[in-house]
């Protein structure tokens, strides 16, 4: 009997705890915290590559950056893809693939701590026979950013978010002109 008591008293205790009553008084305003991802392109850098990929380069480019990256950036690669009637471009996060006649195209990339390479490559058994316009004059925006960004959870790497959250305008974008 006394042990049914105990659990019933210990029942009792932990119902009774959870009941709710009113809102107790505001507490003390504590310090400012940090303001999320700082915004200015000296925390983020970028550059622009226009460049032809053809048999001579290996449809590859390799490109120094120019300015000093730390292991704990990342860099992320945008295709110009598309500019619509009304003159906005449209920018795609790398790899992005085209599905051709051929087979299946990928623009890709990849990075080190000194430069960035992009590359075709795919299912296409001949990259001589894609189209110029896939081949020749592409655009490509860089950007490096604090990792801090990247790992901070779900993130949306959408072009139009990474410039505005690192406060990217159109006259950051260094133009490297590679063709």
């Amino acid at each position: 009997m006394k042990k049914l008591l105990s659990v019933f008293f210990i029942a009792a205790l932990f119902a009774g705890s959870s009941c709710t009553g009113p809102i107790g008084p505001q507490g003390f305003q504590g310090p400012e915290g940090p303001q999320g991802v700082p915004g200015g392109i000296e925390f983020a850098k970028a550059f622009e590559i226009t460049t032809n990929f053809t048999a001579a380069n290996e449809y590859s480019l390799l490109e120094p950056y120019g300015f000093e990256v730390f292991e704990s950036d990342v860099t992320l690669v945008y295709v110009l893809w598309d500019v619509l009637e009304n003159g906005d471009a449209v920018w795609r996060l790398l790899p992005q693939t085209a599905y051709l006649t051929d087979g299946i195209l990928t623009y890709n990339y990849d990075f080190t701590l000194s430069d960035v390479s992009i590359f075709l490559d795919g299912t296409v058994p001949n990259f001589a026979t894609v189209p110029e316009g896939f081949r020749i004059d592409q655009t490509f925006r860089v950007v490096v950013i604090p990792t801090e960004f990247a790992s901070a959870g779900r993130q949306d790497f959408t072009y139009e978010k990474i410039t505005q959250a690192f406060n990217i305008s159109e006259a950051s974008f260094k133009k490297r002109d590679l063709r």
